[in-house]
């Protein structure tokens, strides 16, 4: 029982961390690609509907925006638009998103 606790437990902590309603994306790496601590990505981008499919229309990004970078700045006001576009396209399972 106990090696088994103890190799659950390893699991989980070599697993990266993901955002709930989006499992693709490394939590863990944006957040400090961003200059944030996780907790602070994870909570923004909890309002966040992400495509479930790969590719959002202009309109379901810019709504997606509109929550998570204000949200962001308060946490680093030296986030842009244009820096939270490249970190996130950067951890995008499917690669930059393409207009």
């Amino acid at each position: 029982m106990r090696t088994t606790t103890i190799f659950l437990a390893a699991m989980m902590l070599a697993t990266p961390a993901l955002a709930d309603n989006d499992p693709n994306r490394p939590t863990d790496r944006i957040a400090a690609d961003l200059d944030i601590r996780e907790a602070v990505f994870i909570e923004c981008f909890g309002p966040v509907n992400p495509e479930p499919g790969k590719y959002p229309t202009g309109a379901q990004q810019r709504a997606n925006k509109a929550i998570l970078l204000p949200c962001l700045q308060r946490a680093n006001p030296a986030i842009t638009n244009e820096r939270l576009d490249r970190v996130m396209d950067k951890y995008r399972p499917e690669g930059a998103f393409r207009k």
